[in-house]
C-alpha cells in the first residue's frame, strides 16, 4: 500500500514538474520576445522590443541548454500518456535548438522578405482596437533608435566574424531601406497605421496621436533610419559576399547540413534530399507529360511550358483582379473543409495583400497565425506585385497550402 502510493507521488511530482517546465518555458518566451507576446495577445509589454544583442542572444543560449538538462532529467515513463508526446515534442525541439547554436545565425541580421529595414510591418501582427493600442505603438517609435542601433551592433560582429549576406540579396535590402527615407513623415510606411484609425476611436485623440506621431517619426524614426542607411551602403553592402551558398560561411558546409535536418525534421543528408528531389521532379514530369498528350498539344515540353507562362489567358492584368480571384478561390474552398475534417478552429482567417514595401521582394504567398487569445484572425497574405507573371492556375493550389487546409489548420 505505501509502496503504490509512493509510486503515486512519483508519478504526481515528474508531472507537476513538467507541466511547470512548459508554463515557465511559455512565459520566458513571452518575456524575451515582446513582440511575440503582443502577437499572441499578452500586451503586457506592448511597449517594447526584444533584446538583440549579443550579451542577450548568448545568455538565452545558455538558459535553454540549461532547460535541455531539465528535461533530460524527468524520466518520461512517469508521464500520463496524454504527455508523453508533449514531452517528446519538447525535447525534440531543445535538442535541435542547443545544437544549432553552434552556428550564429542571429548574426545575419538583414533579410530582404523582412528586418529592421520593413519594422513598419510589424503592425500587420498585432491589434489596434483602443486607444491604448495607438500610444503603445507610439511608444515602441521612439525605441526604434536603439534597435536599429543594436542591429547595427551585431552587423558589426557578423563582418569581423565573416558571417554576411550574399550581396546579391542585400542589394534589396539597401532598396527597402530608402523606402523609409522621406521628408514627409506622412508618407512614411510608419504612419500609414496612424492614417488609418477607424471611426470608433475618439475624433480628437485621434488627431492629436496623428499630430505626436508625425513628431516622432520625423524627429527620431527617420533620422535612425538615415544613420542605418549609411552604415548599410558604405560598411556592411560592400562587405557582404559575392557568393549565394551558405557553405562559404565558417562551418557552412556543417551548417548547412544541420538547416537540412532541421527544416525536413530527418537526418537524411543533403544528397539524400537532393536524390528524392530529382525521384520527384521525374515523377511530375511523367504526370505533365500524360497532360500534354491529353490535350493533344502539338508542340514540344518546353513550348508547352512557355505557353503557360506567357499567355494572357493565364494572367489578370490588375492586382485588384487578382486579389478577387483569391478571395473568390477560398470562398469555394472553405464550405468543402467541414466534408474532410471533424473539428475544425473557431478563428477565422481573411485575405491580406503582401505590403508593398516587401511585395518585390518575397514569395508569392505566405500565412500568419492568429493570436492566442482570439483577438486577431489569421491571415493569408497575397502578393499582388506584377500580377502580370502571377498565373490563375497557381491560386488555387497556394490558397489550399497557405491558408485552409493548411495553416489555418496546422
Amino acid at each position: 500500500m505505501c509502496f503504490v502510493m509512493l509510486i503515486g507521488c512519483t508519478n504526481d511530482n515528474k508531472q507537476t514538474k513538467f507541466q511547470t517546465l512548459l508554463d515557465n518555458e511559455w512565459q520566458r518566451g513571452l518575456d524575451e520576445n515582446p513582440i511575440y507576446a503582443s502577437y499572441m495577445g499578452d500586451k503586457r509589454a506592448n511597449q517594447d522590443w526584444p533584446d538583440i544583442s549579443e550579451t542577450a542572444v548568448r545568455d538565452r543560449q545558455n538558459k535553454v541548454r540549461d532547460i535541455l538538462q531539465q528535461i533530460k532529467s524527468i524520466d518520461p515513463k512517469f508521464l500520463p500518456e496524454s504527455q508523453q508526446l508533449n514531452y517528446r515534442l519538447f525535447l525534440y525541439n531543445y535538442e535541435r535548438a542547443v545544437s544549432a547554436q553552434k552556428f550564429d545565425t542571429h548574426l545575419l541580421v538583414f533579410g530582404q522578405r523582412g528586418g529592421i529595414q520593413l519594422e513598419h510591418e510589424t503592425t500587420e501582427g498585432l491589434t489596434f482596437q483602443t486607444e491604448q493600442d495607438y500610444e503603445d505603438w507610439l511608444v515602441r517609435l521612439t525605441k526604434l533608435p536603439a534597435l536599429i542601433s543594436a542591429n547595427i551592433e551585431l552587423a558589426n560582429i557578423a563582418i569581423e566574424q565573416g558571417i554576411t549576406a550574399p550581396k546579391i540579396l542585400m542589394e534589396r535590402v539597401a532598396r527597402q531601406i530608402k523606402l523609409q527615407l522621406k521628408e514627409d513623415p506622412k508618407t512614411s510606411p510608419f504612419y500609414n497605421i496612424f492614417d488609418s484609425i477607424p471611426g470608433s476611436i475618439d475624433a480628437k485623440f485621434k488627431l492629436d496621436i496623428q499630430q505626436r506621431a508625425q513628431t516622432v517619426i520625423m524627429d527620431e524614426v527617420i533620422p535612425a533610419y538615415e544613420v542605418l542607411d549609411k552604415f548599410f551602403t558604405t560598411v556592411y553592402l560592400p562587405a557582404a559576399r559575392e557568393s549565394y551558398g551558405i557553405s562559404d560561411l565558417p562551418n557552412g558546409r556543417e551548417w548547412y547540413e544541420q538547416l537540412a535536418r532541421w527544416h525536413t525534421t530527418t537526418d537524411l543528408s543533403p544528397d539524400e534530399i537532393h536524390e528524392i528531389g530529382l525521384s520527384e521532379v521525374a515523377r511530375i514530369r511523367n504526370e505533365m507529360e500524360n497532360i500534354i498528350e491529353a490535350l493533344n498539344w502539338q508542340g514540344t515540353f518546353d513550348e508547352f511550358l512557355q505557353f503557360l507562362r506567357t499567355d494572357p489567358q493565364f494572367y489578370f492584368e490588375t492586382p485588384e483582379e487578382l486579389l478577387q480571384e483569391y478571395l473568390a478561390t477560398s470562398k469555394r474552398i472553405d464550405p468543402k473543409i467541414t466534408r474532410l475534417f471533424k473539428v475544425l478552429p473557431r478563428t477565422p482567417y481573411g485575405i491580406r495583400s503582401i505590403p508593398k514595401e516587401s511585395a518585390p521582394d518575397t514569395t508569392t504567398a505566405y500565412y500568419m497565425r492568429p493570436s492566442a487569445d482570439g483577438s486577431r484572425a489569421g491571415y493569408y497574405y497575397v502578393n499582388l506585385y506584377r500580377p502580370e507573371v502571377r498565373p490563375k492556375y497557381e491560386i488555387e493550389v497556394l490558397s489550399v497550402h497557405e491558408a485552409v487546409p493548411g495553416h489555418h489548420l496546422q
